[in-house]
């Protein structure tokens, strides 16, 4: 059923999370444990953003359905919806990351100047399902697929709300929000004040053992833009290859 064996802990470990939020929908009412719960979980649920990144580039499973039931999960988390990334990062951001003036995940304002952390974070948060939408006018298959399964998910999500309001604020609606902002806020420092029009000088790395096992090997951001559609597992020996060509100043080896 997974195409690369090396996705079977990361799954079972998000999908336990998701029990866990199931649980707690069904068994606390108490909205202060419910509060205390949602901060709890914000540090261990940012994680699941990079793995739904990586899910979206490469899929986990060799059939449809899987792939979309996991992709349900995936956004109750981190609130981006099956697709949203195909066409926002992969067809958007990948292919114009060397101009800031079509980049989906820019960093520059219109006059070129770069934006602050907080600025950036927010402004792609709100424009993410805008933009991935825009992108995918060139992509009409994989846009009605986003489309309809974020209709999907976000009537879940309402049901969910409508049935315990309390619960579904707590457990999935800030949950999502939080997560689709996490996912903008870490993007930030990728790329930012990297105008460059070398691929290999356009992303920061971190080679910290921790950091990237925690992210599926992120910090080979450059390997990663340089092969996009390589398994996650795989990228630290594509940057064996290709680190000579990356300058010391982007490469990070601490886990902050």
């Amino acid at each position: 059923m997974f195409k690369h064996s090396a996705d079977r802990w990361p799954v079972f470990f998000i999908l336990c999370l998701s029990a866990l939020d199931f649980a707690f929908y069904f068994l606390v009412s108490n909205v202060y444990v419910l509060g205390v719960y949602f901060f709890l979980m914000i540090l261990p649920k940012a994680q699941i953003c990079a793995w739904n990144h990586h899910h979206q580039h490469a899929p986990t499973f060799k059939t449809l359905i899987p792939n979309r039931m996991m992709e349900f999960f995936y956004a109750l988390h981190t609130g981006v919806t099956t697709n949203l990334w195909v066409l926002h990062h992969n067809y958007g951001h990948h292919n114009n990351f060397l101009d800031q003036s079509k980049d989906e995940s820019r960093w520059t304002r219109y006059d070129g100047t770069q934006m602050k952390e907080l600025e950036y974070s927010l402004l792609i948060t709100v424009t993410a399902y805008y933009r991935g939408y825009i992108v995918g006018k060139e992509h009409p298959r994989e846009q009605r697929t986003f489309i309809v399964y974020t209709l999907i998910t976000f009537a879940f999500v309402t049901g969910l709300v409508a049935y315990q309001s309390a619960a579904g604020l707590l457990l999935f609606v800030l949950p999502m929000i939080v997560g689709l902002f996490i996912t903008a806020w870490t993007t930030y420092d990728h790329h930012a004040g990297l105008n460059t029009e070398n691929e290999f000088e356009a992303s920061f790395n971190n080679v910290n053992r921790w950091y990237n096992l925690f992210t599926g090997n992120l910090g080979y951001h450059t390997a990663h833009h340089y092969k996009q559609g390589l398994h996650w597992s795989k990228l630290p020996q594509l940057h064996d290859k290709i680190k000579d060509n990356i300058p010391e100043k982007l490469i990070q080896r601490t886990w902050i």
